[in-house]
């Protein structure tokens, strides 16, 4: 539809609707509300912080005959199935005279605790720097989470999502980077290499556009989500159940089909009551997997009610237990042979019983996270 046909639609269905609704906000769209940089633009300039310490511009990269931009992330597991593939994508054109940078276009407070069931990263600067590291990305990564200027600029609609421009740095290409999310299989499109390819022999792209499959942008609008998540969780039941030593005997044996967090904590040990908020957390980001989180009171019978209280607290609407019997060795027996007894102790366990993560003391909460995340029953890709 023509703009201005689309126009007089829009003043034609306004007029409808009558005088006495005029306050109200319109019900009919026909554009998004971040539309996408069309083809034959001009780039937006542009000039933010990188993870490896500089500030880049679009003027950074000036000298290339072909300038990529992808914009990506941390969380999004089609982003992490793809970063593999842009390290390669730099690698084989940098000698070509191409210049790749990305761009984090998501607001980090935008993103729900349950958007991060894929990974042990969230989208801020400092976590990027981290992901920036961790897989030694040889092409810079910009953060534009602040206030998401230049993603509004480009208009990506997912995570990844490429522009390639030509020399004048107009626009000749935007889209997926290939046919193929998962990483241990071959695309049958290489849809970004063959723009390039074709850009430097002076050729016209082809296919100057392509659909992009992946995470939608978080954009800064989304943060009311976080508020009502939050309230939707404090009102989820929270339990304490008791457990004896052949129920938790059973726990460790894990004949579930999930990966099982398992923590052994108690009122009155400090440590245990300054990191379960980390537990909970956890909790909220995988628990839409294949993944389940209990946690088992250490304290005294007669303590029932100050553990549960405790829970409630914390919102923690998991599978709890307190232990029942009369020895705190049993119970240590029972958890971990190898366990000393010291609190907090804390599990993680494949279905069949095999564990594969044990500590003593306080987590660290990345290298946990990252356990859970790279464990064959959980995965960072669909």
């Amino acid at each position: 539809m023509r703009p201005f046909l689309l126009l007089v639609f829009n003043l034609i269905l306004i007029s409808a609707m009558g005088t006495e609704n005029t306050n109200r906000p319109p019900v009919f769209r026909m554009q998004s509300d971040h539309p996408s940089l069309p083809i034959g633009s001009p780039a937006p300039p542009f000039s933010l912080p990188a993870t490896d310490g500089n500030t880049y511009s679009l003027g950074s990269f000036s000298k290339a005959d072909v300038l990529v931009i992808v914009f990506t992330c941390n969380h999004c597991p089609t982003a992490q199935a793809y970063e593999d593939r842009i390290i390669q994508l730099k690698t084989d054109y940098a000698a070509k005279n191409v210049a790749l940078v990305a761009i984090m276009p998501n607001d980090p407070v935008s993103i729900n605790l349950d958007e991060l069931g894929y990974t042990d990263l969230g989208d801020s600067f400092e976590e990027m720097k981290l992901r920036a590291k961790e897989k030694k990305f040889n092409f810079p990564y910009l953060y534009d989470g602040e206030n998401e200027k230049v993603s509004l600029a480009y208009g990506p609609i997912a995570t990844p999502h490429v522009f390639i421009f030509d020399k004048q740095r107009i626009l000749r290409y935007s889209g997926r980077i290939d046919d193929m999310e998962k990483p241990t299989k071959t695309p049958t499109r290489s849809d970004a290499r063959n723009a390039i390819d074709e850009l430097l022999a002076g050729k016209p792209v082809t296919e100057p556009t392509t659909k992009v499959f992946g995470c939608s942008i978080k954009w800064s609008e989304k943060s009311n989500w976080i508020e009502k998540s939050k309230a939707a969780w404090a009102k989820e039941p929270v339990t304490l159940d008791t457990i004896d030593e052949k129920g938790i005997r059973e726990l460790i044996g894990n004949h579930s089909d999930k990966l099982r967090l398992i923590n052994v904590w108690a009122t009155w040990c400090g440590p245990c009551v300054t990191e379960f908020s980390e537990f909970i957390t956890m909790n909220r980001m995988y628990r839409k997997r294949d993944f389940e989180f209990i946690s088992i009171s250490a304290d005294e019978m007669a303590k029932e009610n100050k553990a549960l209280q405790f829970l409630q607290k914390q919102e923690a609407s998991t599978k709890n237990f307190i232990f029942s019997g009369d020895s705190k060795y049993k119970l240590i027996e029972a958890i971990d042979p190898k366990w000393q007894g010291a609190l907090p102790y804390t599990l993680l366990i494949e279905p069949g019983g095999k564990i594969v993560f044990a500590k003593e003391g306080i987590i660290d909460p990345a290298e946990l996270k990252k356990a859970i995340v790279e464990n064959k029953y959980i995965g960072r890709y669909y």
